[in-house]
């Protein structure tokens, strides 16, 4: 089993605007984002969650997929794109944000 790290961050914005900046923010740090010359964002999703109560008012989802600890790291600490997103989203109406990262115990699936 892949010993990946995957990081779920949920937003609470409540403004269509806001949340489309985000989107765009998001795009521009998976197509640009480099570590030693090279991309080493493994995934990035994102998206709005289905209109449902379980949202509990988060607006916006974002799923980014690590090789390693050592790689959300350097997301977290010099990655110019993610500072780059962070320096946006504190300048947006943010009225929560919620994020968990974990290395899996089961992966499987159908491949459809």
């Amino acid at each position: 089993m892949a010993e990946h790290v995957h990081r779920v961050t949920m937003f609470k914005l409540p403004q269509t605007e806001d949340i489309e900046t985000m989107i765009e923010q998001y795009r521009i740090l998976e197509a640009s984002n480099q570590k030693d010359g090279k991309p080493y964002l493994r995934s990035v999703v994102v998206g709005k969650p289905e209109a449902d109560p379980r949202a509990q008012g988060y607006t916006l989802v974002a799923k980014t997929e690590f090789s390693s600890f050592e790689d959300m790291k350097y997301y977290d600490e010099e990655c110019p794109g993610h500072q780059k997103l962070k320096g946006v989203a504190k300048t947006l109406a943010v009225e929560g944000i919620l994020s968990v990262y974990f290395k899996p115990s089961i992966t499987g699936g159908s491949p459809q």
